[in-house]
C-alpha cells in the first residue's frame, strides 16, 4: 500500500478505449475533473499519432466557438478534451456523421456527464459509445492488474486461498479515507491533501455546476453535498437531506441533478423491482470518491481507530461507499453490458450491490465493515436466492476479518482486499 501515488498510475481503460474507438463512430470518455481523462486522451493521441484539441483553453475554446465545423472536418480520428464548453461541437459531428459513419471518428473528453448536456440529446443518439472514467482503482494504485469482477462476469471460480496476507484494519481504513483522485493521492494524507479535497470542491461547484446552470444559491450546493455524504450508502431522501439545511425539496432535486452531472455523486438505482410487490423503488445514493466523501465528513484514520460507535457507523457507509465503488470501476471495463442495482425490501432486508449480466445471471455483494459475519448478515442474500433462484451466480460477502469460506453453502465470505488482490482462475 503506498501512502503517496508517485509517478502515472497505468490506466486498465487506456486498452478497452483504443478496442471500443475501432467499433464506434464517437466515443465519449465522462468523468469528473481531474480524474485522469486527459492524461487517458492524450494515450490515446499518442496511439493514434494526432493532436489534441483542448476546449478548457480559454483562446482554443474561443476558435473552436467560433468555427466548430473547421475543427471536427477530417478524414483523420479527431480528439476533443473538454467538448462540453462548445455544445456546438456536437452538431457538427453530427453534420460529419450524416456523410461518413465509419468507427474512429472522434473521441470527446468531458467533466461534464453526457446526459446533461442538451445539445447530447438529439445531435448523436445512437451513434457514440459513452466510456466511464472513474477514480483510480486500488488495482491502478498499487500497479496490479485486477480480475477479480472480470472473472466472475467470465464464470471463473473463485479461489479461496490466500496469495499474500490480508489487509489490516488500519490499511483499509487508509485505503477508504484516501479514495481515488489522482492528484490527491499524490499528496501526503493530512493538511495537504485536505486542501486539495476543499479546493477540488468549490473549484467543481464554481465551474463545472455554473456551466450548466446559473444557480441562485450557489452556497447550499456544498452543504447539500454535505448532506449527500453523511446519507451515502443509504436510500435517497431528498426531502431529509434538504430540510436539514432549510432547503426547497425542488430546489434540492434540481441540485442533486447537477451535482450529479458533474460526477460528485451517484445514484444506484433499486434493482429488483419486479421480484415482489414489497422491493423498495427509491435509488441509493453514493459519493463517486470516497476519499472525498471522508474528506466532508472529516472521517481520517485517527478518527476511525479511536471506534467511537458515531464514528464507527459513518465509517460502515464510507466502507460500503468505497466497495461499490471498486466493484463498479472493474465493471465499467467489462466489454458487455453490465447492469447494477441494490436490492432492498420494505423489511430492511437488502443486498448492498447487485451487478447482471446481459444473459440475466446475477451476482450479489454484501459489504460488512465488521470482522465477523453472523446468520442476520446473510438475510438480504438468502431471501434474493429464494427470489432468483438458479439465476443467482454467486453471492458474495465481503468484510473485513482475516478468512475465506463459505457459509451455508452458497455465500462465498472473503476478505475486502480480495477484490484487488485475487487472481481468478
Amino acid at each position: 500500500m503506498r501512502e503517496v501515488l508517485s509517478g502515472l498510475a497505468q490506466r486498465r481503460l487506456a486498452d478497452v478505449a483504443a478496442a471500443r474507438f475501432t467499433e464506434e463512430p464517437v466515443l465519449v470518455l465522462n468523468g469528473p475533473r481531474t480524474v485522469g481523462k486527459s492524461t487517458l486522451l492524450s494515450e490515446l493521441a499518442r496511439r493514434l499519432h494526432r493532436p489534441v484539441i483542448d476546449c478548457d483553453d480559454p483562446a482554443t475554446r474561443a476558435a473552436v466557438r467560433a468555427d466548430p465545423g473547421r475543427f471536427v472536418e477530417s478524414s483523420e480520428p479527431v480528439l476533443i478534451d473538454e467538448y462540453q464548453h462548445v455544445p456546438e461541437l456536437l452538431d457538427a459531428i453530427k453534420a460529419q456523421l450524416n456523410r461518413d459513419l465509419r468507427p474512429g471518428r472522434y473521441v470527446l473528453a468531458g467533466s461534464t456527464r453526457y446526459a446533461a448536456i442538451p445539445a447530447a440529446a438529439q445531435a448523436l443518439t445512437g451513434r457514440v459509445d459513452i466510456l466511464p472514467v472513474l477514480p483510480l482503482s486500488q488495482g491502478e494504485i498499487d500497479g496490479v492488474p485486477e480480475t477479480f469482477v472480470s472473472g466472475l462476469l467470465d464464470n471463473a471460480e473463485i479461489e479461496m486461498r490466500a496469495t499474500q496476507a490480508p489487509a489490516t484494519r488500519d490499511e483499509y481504513a487508509h485505503r477508504s479515507t484516501s479514495g481515488g483522485m489522482p492528484v490527491a493521492l499524490r499528496r501526503p494524507p493530512g493538511r495537504s491533501r485536505s486542501r486539495w479535497f476543499a479546493n477540488y470542491i468549490d473549484l467543481v461547484v464554481d465551474k463545472d455546476v455554473m456551466d450548466i446552470s446559473r444557480v441562485r444559491q450557489r452556497e447550499m450546493l456544498p452543504r447539500l453535498l454535505r448532506q449527500l455524504a453523511a446519507r451515502s450508502g443509504q436510500v435517497l431522501n431528498i426531502a431529509a437531506a434538504s430540510g436539514a439545511i432549510g432547503l426547497e425539496r425542488s430546489t434540492a432535486e434540481n441540485y442533486v441533478k447537477l451535482l450529479e452531472a458533474v460526477f460528485l455523486v451517484h445514484r444506484l438505482p433499486a434493482w429488483g423491482t419486479t421480484l415482489g410487490s414489497r422491493i423498495v423503488k427509491h435509488p441509493k445514493v453514493h459519493l463517486i470518491d470516497s476519499g472525498v466523501m471522508a474528506w466532508l465528513l472529516n472521517l481520517t484514520t485517527e478518527k476511525i481507530a479511536q471506534a467511537a460507535p458515531s464514528t464507527l457507523t459513518e465509517y460502515g457507509h464510507l466502507l460500503e461507499t468505497f466497495a461499490v465503488g471498486e466493484i463498479l470501476k472493474q465493471a465499467s471495463w467489462s466489454d458487455a453490458p453490465v447492469g447494477s442495482g441494490y436490492f432492498r425490501t420494505e423489511e430492511g432486508d437488502e443486498v448492498d450491490l447487485v451487478l447482471e449480466r446481459d444473459d440475466g445471471q446475477v451476482i450479489a455483494f454484501e459489504i460488512k465493515a465488521g470482522s465477523r459475519v453472523t446468520g442476520d448478515d446473510l438475510r438480504g442474500l438468502r431471501l434474493l436466492r429464494d427470489r432468483l433462484g438458479n439465476r443467482l451466480r454467486e453471492a458474495i460477502v465481503l468484510y473485513t476479518g482475516e478468512h475465506a469460506y463459505t457459509h451455508d453453502g452458497y455465500v462465498t465470505v472473503l476478505p475486502l482486499d480480495r477484490l484487488w488482490t485475487l487472481k481468478m482462475r
